[in-house]
């Protein structure tokens, strides 16, 4: 019995990130086919931020209401929409809208909004749930959370991406010419399977964490749970990283530290209010450019490197959160001047990252192997640093005080919306970066 319960707590984590996560490693290929084009991204994270509804419309109702709202209910809910939005984005994920005269993927928008409430608001509902079970299956669900962002980046990298070729076709030049010109334009030949299959994939992975609550929801509460060590050290620490913090509201960091400080908090040194604004700084900024400000341009500073690169780099990247999580779990670094060196660090890659999105379409080393090996690699540790950085924080505030991990959440949501936001106009109103063809773009040498 313990072990399917293990099996099933695992199965049922994986619904909680799973839809965002498969939206972003599959972006290389969306981008090819939407109107919006190498913009696409920018709206993800706007439209990833006003899902935040979801989350906090639940913690209104659990603060004014306690009791009122059952957890079960609200999960049911929430992964049946995420199973059935799935199924919808395999099938209209490419149909367009005239909107003001100009064409937009308004289908694809409002299902990706429902599968970011759906991800969202698992935040506040999950891990209450999980809650009433020991500790021990609290770590196997928070294994399935990390591996919602592990297999759809897996599965991504098996996919492949089109191969871009150059295709010569002709067209009539109009009724004063009587010859036809030429042009070059882009092809992209299949990958090794499509787009909907993809999609299809996620709604498996979806109904397999409704299946898996189901069968959570109906065992017998054989346990006597204790309020002591409810959540140990290695899970609270891993369960902070695993989140998408960009998406979490002071509710999920309230229920979570509400939960632990049952349990007596671990002996470590109180910071200074230097050492807190430092911290929260970092928190800030992490999460910024994290969950705003580089994912916004990815495409601007990946596609000119090719199609491949981008795959690699969003795929990578995905594959490296749940990573430098686990590693946070095994091997743990609260030095402050360690973490800050990391953020530097992680933001030189960042810097970089941004610098040849501004260049675009002529980056550094276009064309060139080393250069699209530079940018993936610089992708990667752009991502895994910085999510060491997010755990270890985590675990230093979990560790301070009740209100300080509320607080950081506040941060951390801040951070995102404000990183959003920021580079949302300076992409689509301001054009900023600009976008290339793989075939007509001349870059100097």
């Amino acid at each position: 019995m313990a072990l399917l319960i293990h099996i099933l707590a695992c199965a049922f984590g994986l619904g909680s990130w799973v839809a965002v996560n498969g939206l972003w490693v599959e972006l290389p290929l969306i981008v090819n086919t939407l109107p919006e084009g190498w913009e696409l991204p920018s709206y993800l994270t706007v439209i990833i931020q006003l899902a935040n509804l979801g989350p906090l419309l639940v913690t209104v109702i659990y603060k004014l209401c306690p009791g009122h709202l059952k957890e079960q209910v609200v999960i049911y809910l929430i992964l049946s929409i995420g199973v059935l939005s799935c199924i919808l984005l395999a099938f209209f994920w490419d149909k367009t809208t005239i909107v003001a005269g100009v064409s937009h993927s308004t289908a694809f928008f409002i299902i990706t909004f429902f599968l970011s409430l759906v991800d969202c608001t698992s935040s506040v509902t999950f891990l209450p749930f999980m809650m009433q079970f020991p500790a021990k299956y609290v770590t196997a669900y928070f294994i399935g959370e990390g591996l919602s962002g592990f297999i759809p980046g897996i599965i991504a990298l098996a996919q492949g991406v089109g191969i871009a070729k150059c295709v010569n076709s002709s067209h009539t030049a109009g009724n004063h010419s009587d010859g036809n010109v030429w042009s070059l334009h882009t092809e992209y030949l299949p990958p090794n399977f499509s787009t909907e299959v993809f999609f299809f994939f996620l709604a498996a992975m979806m109904c397999t964490s409704l299946c898996a609550f189901v069968a959570l929801n109906r065992l017998p509460r054989i346990y006597e749970l204790s309020t002591e060590n409810l959540m140990p050290d290695s899970v609270a620490s891993v369960s902070y990283g695993l989140d998408n913090p960009g998406a979490e509201t002071d509710g999920v960091k309230c229920y979570r530290e509400e939960a632990a400080q049952s349990r007596p908090l671990l002996a470590g040194p109180k910071h200074s209010v230097y050492q807190l604004t430092f911290i929260y700084f970092m928190v800030v900024w992490v999460n910024a450019a994290a969950n705003g400000l580089l994912p916004s341009v990815q495409t601007y500073s990946c596609m000119p490197y090719g199609s491949l690169a981008y795959h690699l780099s969003a795929a990578l990247a995905s594959v490296a959160n749940p990573v430098a999580c686990t590693i946070a779990m095994f091997f743990q670094n609260r030095s402050l001047v360690f973490l800050g060196v990391l953020t530097t660090l992680g933001t030189g890659f960042g810097s970089y990252n941004m610098a040849m999105a501004a260049m675009s379409p002529c980056p550094l080393l276009q064309g060139s192997a080393v250069g699209e090996m530079i940018i993936v690699l610089s992708w990667l540790f752009f991502t895994g640093t910085l999510s060491y950085v997010k755990v270890m924080v985590g675990v230093i505030l979990r560790d301070q005080s009740h209100s300080a991990l509320v607080w950081c959440g506040a941060a951390a949501q801040t951070g995102s919306l404000v990183g959003s936001i920021v580079m949302f106009p300076l992409v689509n109103v301001y054009s900023l970066f600009t976008s290339g063809d793989f075939c007509n773009t001349k870059c100097p040498l």
